[in-house]
C-alpha cells in the first residue's frame, strides 16, 4: 500500500463503454481519484448484477477495473483471480493479460507468469515492462526454494501490529532508535482511508534499553502526526530535521504526496512544513532519503524528464536552486523506482518493479563505479521475496531492517530484520610424526598475505584450528622440539559460503630414520623412475624449510641377492637420490649417501603395525623372522624392508 497512500497519481483514462449506472459512476470516480480500497467494493458490487448473458463484455471490464484497484492495493491473488475474470469474459483491453502476468508474478507462481508473459509479448514485442517481467520470472524459477545470499531475514515482530508497518529508518548512526510509519489501530484519528481501507499513517519510533533491548515502538512526540498521512522519513546528519511524505488529499482531486519537513526540539517533533522541490504543483514528490553529508535530497517523482513511472530523483539542500537532477537511466527504468536510502557517496539502495527481480518491489544495490556509472545489483534472496520488499535502512554493518508484505494476503506491509552473519572460514587439522602419532604442544605459525599473522600451540592429539578470511594466500610453519619444519601454502577461495579448510603435518624426527614413501627404481637398477619425482621434491622441500641441517641418504634392500651386491645396489641408489637433491638446488656438503643392502632391517612401528596387524610393534624384519612367516606375509616383510630413508646428521650447517 506504500505506493497508494504516498504515490498514487494515477488518473485512470478507463471508461467502461456502454455500462452506465449509480454505482458504477461512482466506481469511476473512486477509482479516478485513487480511492482503491472504496471503488474495489464498488466494482465488485455492480460485477456482481450483470448475471445476464448479454452483459458478459460489461462484467469483463469490470472486472478489469477491480482487478486494477486490487493491483494498487498490493492484493495480488484477488487481482490475479479478478484479471482471469477479465479476459474470461472477453475484456478487449490486453493489459489484462500483462497484469495478470505481474500478479502471477507476484504470487511467486513463476512459470504460469513466464507463460503468461511470453504470449503478451506475442502481441507487443517491445513491451518493456513484458520483457522485464520475463526476465525476472525466468531468473525467480531457477532460483526458487533457493537462497542466493547468506543474508538472515526474521518477522520483526516487536514493532509489526495487525495493519500496515513499513519504511524503518534508523535516527543516527549509534542505531539505537528506529522511526517508521505505521497504520495500527492506535494512530491518530479515527476516519479510514479511502485508498486503503486502514487508518491513515502516523510516524512511530522504537528505542533500545541499557541492555541493547528494543523495547515496543510509541508515537513520535510533538505536532508530527495527525488525521492525515504520515510517514516514509528521513534525517538530516545532525538529526533536528525530519523529511517526510504527507498525502495530498482534496476533494474530487486525484491523490498525491508531497515532501515536508519537521523540527525536533526536546524529543518532540514540530507540525510538519512543506518542503518545495520545484514548481510543478501537478506531480508528486515523495520518499525522502538524505546523503551521509547532508549535501543531498534524494526522492521519488513522477514528474516530467524522467523515464517513466516514478523515478529517483536529487536535490542540493545547500544549493537548492537549479539542482533538480534526475537520477538517469541505468537507475531509472520504465516501470518504478522507489524508496532510495543513501549508504554512502557511491553506495545507494532503491526498491523498484523496472529491473528484472522476483516478484512486485525487489531491493537493489546500486554501486558508483570509477567511471561515473552506476551497476545496479539485485539484493536476492531471502531479503527479495515474489511480494514488495522495500524500504532498507542499515545499521553498523550488514544488518539492519526494511518492509515486505510477503505472506500477507491483504497485502499489508511489516517489518522484517536482517542480517549478513559473518562466514565462518576455518583451516584445521593435526600435527603428526611420520609414524602418524601425535606431536603435542608443536607449534603452528600462519601468516597470509594481508597482513595477518596467527600462531597456536597444537592441543594433546596433535589439533589445531585458525580462523580465515576470504580470498587470501597463506603460508603455515608447522615445528617441534625434536623434530623438522614443515611448510605448506594454499589460498582460501572466494566463495560467499561457510567453509572448513583441512591440512595435516606429518613432521620429521631429528632422532630417528624417517622413511621417504613412493621412492620407486627398475627392478635390479639404481635408476630413480619418474614417478618418484614428487616424493623428492618433498624431501627437497624439507631441506629448505630446515637449512640448518645436514642429512645422510640410506637406501636398504630385502634379503634376497648376495650381501656384497645388495650392499653395491643400495649405495647406488642412495646415490641416486643425492644426485637429485643437487640438482635442484641443495648444498652438497649437506647431504651424505650409505647403502645398507639387506644388514638393517626394519623394526616394526606403529604405524605398520596399524597397517599390517599381523606384525607386532617392536618386531624387526629379520631374515630368520620373515622365513617364519606364510608366504604372502614374507612378500610384505620383503617390500617394508626396501626402503628409502634419511636421518638428521647435524642441525647447525652454516650457524657459525
Amino acid at each position: 500500500m506504500k505506493r497508494i497512500v504516498y504515490f498514487s497519481v494515477i488518473i485512470l483514462s478507463l471508461l467502461v463503454s456502454g455500462c452506465r449506472g449509480a454505482k458504477l459512476s461512482v466506481a469511476d470516480e473512486q477509482m479516478a481519484r485513487g480511492e482503491y480500497n472504496d471503488a474495489a467494493k464498488t466494482y465488485r458490487k455492480v460485477y456482481n448484477k450483470l448475471t445476464k448473458k448479454e452483459e458478459r463484455g460489461k462484467r469483463g471490464e469490470v472486472a478489469f477495473k477491480m482487478a486494477e484497484c486490487h493491483r494498487k492495493l498490493n492484493q495480488s491473488a484477488r487481482a490475479a483471480a479478478a484479471y482471469q475474470n477479465a479476459i474470461r469474459y472477453g475484456c478487449p483491453d490486453s493489459m489484462a493479460q500483462l497484469h495478470l502476468a505481474e500478479m502471477l508474478h507476484a504470487e511467486g507462481k513463476y512459470s504460469a507468469a513466464i507463460n503468461m508473459y511470453k504470449e503478451f509479448l506475442m502481441r507487443n514485442p517491445n513491451s518493456f515492462i513484458a520483457q522485464n517481467g520475463l526476465a525476472g520470472s525466468e531468473m525467480a524459477l531457477e532460483n526458487q526454494n533457493k537462497k542466493t545470499t547468506r543474508y538472515v531475514v526474521k518477522n520483526a515482530k516487536l514493532f509489526n501490529s495487525r495493519r500496515a508497518d513499513y519504511a524503518p529508518m534508523y535516527f543516527d548512526k549509534t542505531c539505537d532508535a528506529l522511526y517508521f510509519t505505521t497504520t495500527n489501530e492506535k494512530v491518530t484519528g479515527d476516519k479510514k482511508s479511502e485508498i486503503t481501507g486502514m487508518k491513515k499513517g502516523d510516524v512511530w519510533f522504537a528505542k533500545k534499553n541499557e541492555k541493547g533491548e528494543w523495547q515496543r515502538a510509541e508515537p513520535v512526540e510533538g505536532e508530527l502526526n495527525t488525521e492525515f498521512d504520515e510517514g516514509i522519513v528521513a534525517f538530516s546528519p545532525d538529526g533536528n530535521t525530519m523529511y517526510l511524505t504527507k498525502a495530498r488529499r482534496e476533494p474530487n482531486a486525484s491523490t498525491g504526496v508531497e515532501i515536508y519537513t519537521s523540527q525536533r526540539s526536546d524529543a518532540k517533533w514540530s507540525a510538519p512544513v512543506k518542503f518545495e522541490v520545484t514548481s510543478d504543483t501537478v506531480s508528486s514528490y515523495g520518499h525522502p532519503a538524505v546523503s551521509p553529508d547532508g549535501t543531498y535530497l534524494y526522492f521519488t517523482s513522477d514528474m516530467p524528464g524522467g523515464e517513466g513511472g516514478k523515478d529517483l530523483w536529487r536535490i542540493n539542500l545547500k544549493e537548492k536552486a537549479g539542482s533538480l537532477e534526475n537520477m538517469g537511466n541505468i537507475l531509472n527504468t520504465p516501470g518504478d523506482e522507489m524508496f532510495p536510502y543513501v549508504r554512502t557517496d557511491s553506495l545507494l539502495y532503491f526498491a523498484s518493479n523496472g529491473h528484472p527481480g522476483y516478484g512486485g518491489l525487489d531491493l537493489f544495490r546500486a554501486e558508483l563505479q570509477p567511471d561515473g556509472r552506476w551497476k545496479v545489483i539485485n539484493m536476492g534472496t531471502p531479503v527479495n521475496s515474489s511480494a514488495d520488499d522495500f524500504g532498507i535502512t542499515f545499521g553498523m554493518g550488514e544488518n539492519g531492517f526494511f518492509s515486505s508484505n510477503r505472506g500477507d494476503g491483504r497485502g499489508y506491509d511489516h517489518l522484517y530484520s536482517f542480517e549478513l552473519p559473518d562466514l565462518k572460514i576455518s583451516i584445521s587439522g593435526w600435527v603428526l610424526d611420520k609414524d602418524e602419532e601425535p606431536i603435542p604442544n608443536a607449534v603452528i605459525r600462519i601468516v597470509g598475505n594481508d597482513g595477518s599473522n596467527q600462531k597456536e600451540v597444537a592441543r594433546d592429539d596433535g589439533s589445531f584450528k585458525f580462523p580465515l578470511k576470504r580470498g587470501v594466500k597463506y603460508v603455515m610453519l608447522a615445528g617441534a622440539k625434536g623434530y623438522l619444519n614443515s611448510k605448506q601454502s594454499f589460498e582460501s577461495d572466494n566463495a560467499e559460503e561457510d567453509a572448513e579448510y583441512g591440512i595435516d603435518f606429518f613432521l620429521s624426527s631429528i632422532n630417528k630414520p624417517n622413511v621417504v614413501e613412493n621412492i620407486f627404481y627398475d627392478f635390479d637398477q639404481a635408476t630413480l623412475r619418474p614417478e618418484s619425482k614428487v616424493a623428492l621434491d618433498e624431501l627437497a622441500q624439507i631441506l629448505r624449510d630446515n637449512p640448518n641441517i645436514t642429512i645422510e641418504m640410506a637406501s636398504h634392500t630385502d634379503r634376497w641377492g648376495e650381501e656384497d651386491y645388495n650392499i653395491d645396489l643400495s649405495q647406488r641408489r642412495a646415490k641416486s637420490v643425492i644426485d637429485y637433491l643437487t640438482e635442484v638446488g641443495i648444498e652438497a656438503d649437506r647431504l651424505q649417501y650409505q647403502g645398507y643392502g639387506e644388514t638393517r632391517p626394519k623394526t616394526v612401528s606403529k604405524k605398520i603395525a596399524r597397517e599390517y596387524p599381523q606384525f607386532k610393534e617392536g618386531d624387526v624384519l629379520t631374515e630368520e623372522y620373515i622365513e617364519a612367516l606364510i608366504e604372502e606375509d614374507q612378500e610384505v616383510a620383503d617390500q617394508i624392508n626396501r626402503r628409502t630413508e634419511f636421518s638428521v646428521l647435524s642441525v647447525d650447517y652454516n650457524l657459525y
